[in-house]
């Protein structure tokens, strides 16, 4: 016996009971069927159909005793199963048997079903219970909209956590120089590694190079016997965790080579291990060509993939060869400019006004020794000395500099923002009396950015292919360097601020100094307001900036993210949401904060320095976390008009913002709204101060943030499991639960919004 619940093309629910009986290995069945009819039930679930009423006073769907009197009026030819003529039993006793066994079974399945409902029924009624109410109530007419700043919503780059080597610097060679092991002979290779052993190779640094400003190079002395090396010796290099390489796309190797001999090098990508050739060329010369340093260049195409490949420099050739400068690009990076095609679009789909670069405390250093000087990260790139970042515990080559940090803002379409050193470091600063060589190099930096080609800096620009000037106009004095430690820095400051105001009247200058809740002592034209608290906290931070004074310089929140090792994690919907709720509290106090952005944005997921971060990736795949997503519904923002809105009912958990912008010569208003409460929310939109005699509704789409726990991240297996955009018929009703919520309107004319359960927060 087996019940098959099943529904017609009528829109009617059937409950079938059907009973086998074996006969002679034949199988014979008859079927009861006990129908229940309702309109309109086709978008209602099977345990709606069995209660006994309806939430809303409907009629009953299906009553449980007039089902038992239709049972008891069948005639025994309906419930009974016949069997052939040779099946000698007493065939009414099969058939009471069978009538009584399916009845009771249909009156079981009944009183399970309404049971079934009643627990349905107490739970939305706690829900109903639990249920907040708000309005939002919209003013779309331009009289009492306030203008959004151009430059609202940007990025900041910082080298931390490999973002740059390794990340979006598509060099794959570490320590491409040999200089990450310091400057003292001999030193560590790392991470290049010897092919061969002691009785065939030897490996060691020397001061030879060609290139002043970095000296040390490598020298193989090959000791292979009279039969040779068959198999090769050598050096690899693994890259940044491996080097990804792809069939069919081409990658530049660049070297400087010298030997005292003839020389047969093969330089080959190779799977991780060394087992498979992904691709290889040979450089074969004779001593006179190569006894002094000599630039190899070879393009090779890979004929197979590996994300974890290496390049590898073998001979079979006895003697000494010395290697310095050894360089892998992809030839495919964006415009040939040296950026990761795929981490770069991320960032271009943010819609970036303005990109901070280069750090953060990668400007200051642990010690200024260790700063990040600008003049050591211009001009050839094998004549850069590189350094290592003591910070954050890691060497670069400077092949991502100056000049490429400039570049990036004009490829993304952004306004660059230079952050210089002030003279301080973590541990060490330069009192005011000293700072001029600090100034000097700041002043040169910005002559380097914007300086005519004729000019010292500005040529040196030119030569390395950017004659044209770049748009510098907001510069940086230091990072989080107005502490009570740091005795100089409002000094220091003063110099800085002075002498570039001199020289560029127009750039804007920021300073570390919060001017949030007090004015500023000094002069500045922006301020640095950093802030990692956790979600909730952050959350509660919407409100920042409602009493801050609409005089004086704005606020350039530069910094900011959910970071918590109890909430946050490695980046979740839950700080997804805390971040939310403070960005909306931005937006509507863009009157006096005129910049924001999200930090870090990048991590190599080999070098977890820092977490959360926006972006994740490794060799080959990358993910956006939550807060990545998050920042695109903000990519509207900028230079919009921030409508007027007020909010009714209970919403201390609740923040809700509507803008208008234009876009491909179309109107559009948008409203995002976030709930952080662990109780759901019914949200009403309400809007007035639209003409509807030149305006009408064109379109609707619903963008949601959400997943089934706020403690949810994503992966590079569900890159973006948490984001999800439809467009909207009718009214623009819809149900979304734990979600960060958005609607775009087009050609507006009224709206009546409600979404009932949206932005459900699970408590953790």
């Amino acid at each position: 016996m087996k019940k098959i619940i099943e529904k017609n093309s009528n829109n009617q629910f059937s409950l079938e009971v059907v009973t086998w009986l074996q006969v002679k290995g034949r199988a014979r069945r008859r079927f009861l069927r006990a129908t229940a009819v309702e309109e309109d039930t086709s978008s209602l679930p099977l345990p709606t159909l069995l209660k006994p009423e309806l939430k809303h006073g409907k009629k009953p769907l299906f009553d449980l005793m007039e089902a038992i009197r239709e049972i008891k009026s069948k005639s025994a030819k309906d419930f009974c199963v016949h069997v052939s003529s040779d099946f000698n039993l007493a065939m009414m006793d099969m058939e009471c048997s069978l009538k009584f066994l399916t009845s009771i079974f249909l009156i079981l399945f009944l009183i399970g079903s309404y049971s079934a409902y009643e627990n349905v029924r107490l739970v939305d009624a706690r829900e109903d219970n639990e249920k907040h109410y708000v309005t939002l109530q919209v003013d779309a007419s331009n009289a009492t909209g306030r203008p959004i700043p151009e430059t609202l919503f940007g990025i900041f780059f910082e080298e931390i956590n490999h973002a740059g080597a390794g990340g979006l610097w598509a060099e794959l060679v570490s320590n491409r120089g040999f200089e990450a092991g310091g400057q003292i002979i001999p030193s560590s290779i790392w991470p290049w590694s010897i092919i061969g052993d002691e009785s065939t190779i030897s490996v060691v640094t020397d001061r030879s190079s060609c290139f002043e400003r970095n000296k040390i190079a490598l020298r193989m002395e090959v000791l292979c016997n009279s039969s040779g090396c068959p198999s090769g010796v050598g050096v690899y290099n693994p890259g940044y965790w491996g080097m990804n390489i792809e069939e069919g796309k081409k990658y530049k190797v660049t070297l400087y080579v010298r030997s005292t001999g003839d020389i047969d090098v093969s330089v080959s990508l190779t799977s991780s291990n060394g087992s498979l050739t992904l691709a290889s060329e040979q450089i074969i010369a004779l001593a006179s060509e190569v006894s002094k340093w000599t630039k190899k260049e070879m393009l090779l195409e890979a004929n197979g993939t590996d994300d974890g490949a290496r390049l590898q420099l073998t001979t079979t050739k006895n003697g000494s060869i010395w290697f310095d400068q050894v360089s892998a690009m992809p030839v495919d990076t964006y415009k040939g400019h040296g950026f990761r095609n795929d981490l770069f679009q991320m960032m271009v789909d943010l819609k970036p006004r303005f990109i901070r670069f280069p750090g953060g405390c990668y400007v200051e250093g642990a010690w200024l020794s260790n700063a990040f000087h600008w003049k050591e990260t211009v001009g050839a790139w094998e004549e850069r000395p590189g350094h290592f970042g003591d910070v954050w515990k890691y060497w670069t080559d400077d092949g991502l500099g100056h000049f490429e940090f400039f570049q990036l803002a004009e490829d993304l379409g952004a306004a660059p923002i230079w952050v210089f050193n002030s003279g301080i470091s973590h541990h060490d600063q330069v009192e005011t009396a000293r700072i001029m060589p600090f100034v000097q190099e700041a002043l040169d930096g910005i002559e380097f950015a914007r300086g005519d080609a004729n000019s010292t800096w500005g040529s040196v620009r030119a030569a390395m292919g950017h004659p044209k000037p770049f748009g510098l106009k907001y510069v940086a004095v230091g990072n989080e360097d107005c502490w009570q430690k740091y005795t100089y820095y409002k000094g220091n400051y003063l110099v800085f601020y002075n002498a570039i105001k001199k020289a560029y009247p127009d750039i804007k200058i920021i300073s570390n100094c919060d001017g949030s809740s007090q004015p500023l002592d000094h002069p500045a034209d922006y301020y640095d307001f950093h802030v990692y608290k956790p979600s909730k906290e952050l959350f509660s931070m919407s409100h920042k900036f409602d009493n801050t004074s609409r005089d004086g310089p704005k606020a350039f929140v530069s910094e900011y993210a959910a970071k918590s090792e109890t909430d946050a994690n490695k980046g979740n919907l839950l700080a997804a949401l805390g971040e939310a709720g403070f960005l909306l509290g931005l937006e509507k106090n863009s009157d006096v904060v005129g910049m924001v952005s999200y930090a870090p944005l990048f991590l190599n997921t080999n070098d977890r320095g820092w977490i959360p971060d926006a972006i994740v990736f490794n060799s080959s795949h990358l993910y956006g976390t939550p807060s990545y997503w998050v920042q695109q519904f903000f990519t509207e923002s900028s230079g919009a008009t921030l409508l007027s809105s007020t909010m009714e009912g209970n919403s201390s958990y609740v923040e809700a913002s509507a803008i208008s912008f234009q876009s491909n010569g179309s109107d559009y208003i948008q409203i995002k709204a976030v709930n952080f409460a662990n109780v759901t929310v019914e949200l009403k939109v309400k809007m007035t101060g639209l003409d509807s005699s030149n305006t009408k509704v064109s379109a609707k789409k619903k963008k949601v943030l959400t997943s089934a726990s706020v403690m949810d991240e994503n992966s590079f297996l569900q890159p973006r499991d948490d984001c999800a955009t439809r467009n909207l018929g009718g009214d623009a009703r819809d149900v979304c639960s734990r979600a960060l919520l958005l609607f775009i309107i087009r050609h507006l004319v009224s709206l009546d919004v409600v979404d009932s359960k949206f932005y459900t927060r699970m408590s953790a």
